[in-house]
């Protein structure tokens, strides 16, 4: 039997009683306001059709009927020939109108749309942002909830058998009952996929960066004995940003001597296509990186990549000949430094000790907040925090020793003076090596300023009354003539392009050593004419940049005081009144010469060297190519050496069964992906660690204790 249903629109809805579905054919009506062809559709149930679209045809319009018409509009034909197609209303996504294709893909996809909403408003999640109150669809979504949970797994350092912990699978099933747990093994497959993509980008990254690339490497052994070598590239990029970013931590077999080191450092860098970028290298002083570098170095001559024919490629690790020169020094520490070790070991030997020594500082009128530092005796940097905070505490001490008769270590006025000459001495090493320990800011502008005071300051001490300090401050300088008597040029010209400082710094500072018109002086005059005609040759530079000279070898200094006797006297504030002559007295000056005969900015004031150039780099295009390479030369190997904090980390002793290839995606794409951000470790460095309860007002047993119970609990979390 079949009911016909005849509407006043001009629409015929023919219905088959046995099937009960529509049929495909839409018969049009004429408009008219006959009752009779308006049956009474009470039998039915008073079904009545929303307003939906049409679809012009040649000769009559057909009406859509089905309800996905509700979400997607019909694009118009620009063609009559060409296919009919819709598009969603949300997302946008288009798909083919045709009858032929029916309404099913349709269907799918308001199921799936992300943006679509099939929900009622009991559905929706209220969101609070900004005060303001929001409402968000609840849509889950599988894929993105995998990719949130394993940079989750990378970001907090999480073992991969967390996604299997019932715990957390029962929260996860109470937010999301519809959702799809995951296992360990498709957790581990997922952070492969996620370090596959990574490297495609970084790759991309790096290879279309506009500056050459830095390299950093250190070699690091875990704690089943296995080798890894880390690999950090340093550049600045379009944005003039400094970036740095961990290329790898590869599995080293032995032998770890120059060769291989050479070999796996080259290969590492063909991987990334980056071998032909490369501007310098920067290792430790063991005795195979010399050797590795002299191998690099030829590899890399043979593809005549390297500027200056390799000449500034090595770069050593100023942290690391700081650090062997300080503990060459203090291998004899005075008795005055034993004096404040005991003294601070007393006052942390017990509660009532420290409540008193808190009510001498009241007394005496100082901040109770700062803490009082113990050293640790291999460390020199805790020793000069001992000294300082000793004596910021001087006056308390010396209240001490008066209210308390069981304390009877304290320093005489004599040792509290030899004291104070002591921290005097290891300040200038403790700020140098706080300045080169940087990777978020350039550090070549800063050595050789830094040098130059560590090389006076030596320079006095070996002149000093004072026998003790006169001592170790020979010691000290023979070992500082050993590592920077051969030093790299390029960290000299890098001060240059600092507007602070330019070519006068160095002038000013060679006169002070050296005297005026030093062969020291001219050697690097000439390196920096020499690298900066050698950017023009390679970025064929023409015009005024053409006319580059060295200038005059003669070297005038104008206004430089001779007050090296008064060792209060700042040199720095001396080198402020420092001036000298112009570099060229042609009308046609390069671009290196006019930006050298350009006034100084003051040195008090707080300039971003990058943010410098990137306002500088119009007007001085090809050496800002020069500035752009110098200035991310590293000069330590502090970002390499993190590296190991977060594989040691890693690769505990709950992991270390970890294979090599995921130990390099875990630390590098958490490089990657958040950069130094580790506030969510659930392990801490156990170095580290001890450095931070030093700084407490504990003494050794609780340091002890809080070492064990913070490895305890870390056991429970794993």
């Amino acid at each position: 039997m079949d009911i016909s249903m005849t509407y006043p629109n001009s629409v015929t809805i023919e219905e088959d009683s046995d099937t009960g579905s529509s049929s495909d054919s839409i018969k049009e009506t004429g408009h008219t306001n006959q009752e009779s062809q308006c049956p009474d559709t009470s039998a039915i149930g008073k079904k009545k059709l929303p307003p939906k679209a049409t679809i012009g045809v040649p000769g009559k319009k057909r009406r859509l009927t089905s309800e996905v018409w509700d979400y997607f509009n019909i694009i118009p034909k620009k063609d009559p020939n060409e296919e009919l197609k819709c598009q969603c209303k949300k997302c946008g996504n288009e798909y083919s109108a045709e009858s032929k294709s029916g309404t099913g893909n349709l269907h799918r996809h308001i199921k799936k749309c992300v943006k679509m909403t099939t929900k009622d408003i009991g559905q929706y999640l209220i969101t609070s942002d900004k005060g303001a109150l929001g409402t968000r669809n609840a849509q889950f979504s599988q894929d993105k909830f995998r990719e949130l949970l394993v940079h989750a797994i990378v970001r907090h350092e999480l073992p991969f058998s967390f996604v299997e912990y019932e715990g957390i699978k029962n929260v996860l099933t109470y937010l999301e009952p519809q959702i799809k747990h995951i296992t360990r093994n498709t957790a581990k497959s997922d952070i492969k996929k996620l370090h596959a993509r990574e490297i495609n980008r970084l790759g991309s990254e790096l290879r279309g960066c506009p500056s050459r690339i830095c390299l950093t490497s250190d070699a690091w052994t875990s704690i089943v004995t296995d080798g890894y070598l880390s690999l950090t590239a340093h550049y600045i990029d379009s944005n003039w940003l400094l970036q740095k970013k961990i290329l790898n931590f590869s599995y080293m077999p032995p032998p770890h001597n120059g060769v291989a080191l050479a070999e796996k450092i080259y290969s590492l860098a063909s991987s990334w296509g980056i071998e032909k970028k490369l501007f310098s290298i920067t290792l430790d002083n063991a005795s195979a990186n010399d050797s590795c570098v002299a191998i690099l170095k030829n590899q890399l001559k043979l593809k005549n990549s390297l500027v200056c024919d390799g000449v500034l490629f090595h770069v050593r690790c100023c942290a690391h000949i700081l650090n062997l020169i300080v503990q060459d020094g203090l291998k004899e520490i005075d008795k005055s430094v034993e004096l404040i070790r005991e003294c601070v070991k007393y006052v942390k030997g017990s509660q009532t000790r420290k409540l008193r020594f808190t009510e001498c500082v009241t007394q005496t009128s100082l901040d109770s907040k700062k803490a009082l530092v113990q050293d640790v005796p291999t460390r020199w940097n805790s020793t000069y925090r001992m000294l300082s905070s000793a004596l910021y505490y001087r006056l308390a001490f010396c209240h001490l020793q008066l209210s308390d008769s069981n304390f009877r270590c304290c320093p005489s006025l004599e040792e509290w003076g030899r004291v104070e000459k002591i921290c005097s001495f290891l300040q200038v090493f403790y700020e140098a090596t706080n300045a080169f320990s940087g990777s978020k800011y350039p550090t070549s502008n800063l050595y050789f300023p830094q040098v130059f005071k560590i090389q006076l300051k030596l320079s006095e001490e070996c002149k000093s009354s004072d026998d003790f300090m006169k001592r170790i401050g020979s010691q000290m300088f023979v070992k500082f003539n050993k590592y920077w008597s051969e030093f790299n040029l390029l960290l000299a010209i890098a001060v240059v392009f600092d507007p602070r400082y330019k070519f006068q710094f160095i002038e000013f500072s060679y006169n002070k050593l050296y005297g005026p018109g030093s062969n020291e002086l001219v050697k690097i005059r000439n390196a920096l004419f020499d690298v900066y005609n050698e950017y023009v040759r390679t970025f064929n530079i023409s015009g005024a940049s053409s006319s580059c000279s060295r200038g005059s070898n003669e070297v005038y200094s104008h206004g430089a005081k001779d007050q090296e006797d008064n060792q209060s006297f700042d040199v720095l504030e001396e080198f402020d009144q420092f001036d000298t002559f112009e570099f060229a007295s042609s009308a046609q000056k390069s671009q290196l010469e006019m930006y050298l005969d350009e006034p100084r900015a003051k040195r008090s004031s707080h300039i971003n060297v990058l943010d410098y150039w990137k306002a500088q780099q119009f007007r001085f295009p090809d050496l800002s190519k020069l500035a752009r390479d110098i200035l991310c030369v590293p000069v330590s190997t502090v970002a390499s050496e993190s590296a190991f904090s977060l594989g040691g980390r890693i690769l505990d002793q709950f992991r270390s069964s970890l294979s090599p290839q995921i130990v390099e995606a875990l630390v590098c794409t958490k490089d990657w992906l958040f950069g130094d951000k580790s506030e969510g470790s659930l392990n801490m460095n156990l170095e580290d660690l001890t450095q931070n309860i030093m700084s407490l007002n504990i003494n050794k047993d609780e340091v002890d204790a809080t070492i064990i119970e913070d490895s305890n609990s870390n056991i429970i979390n794993l």
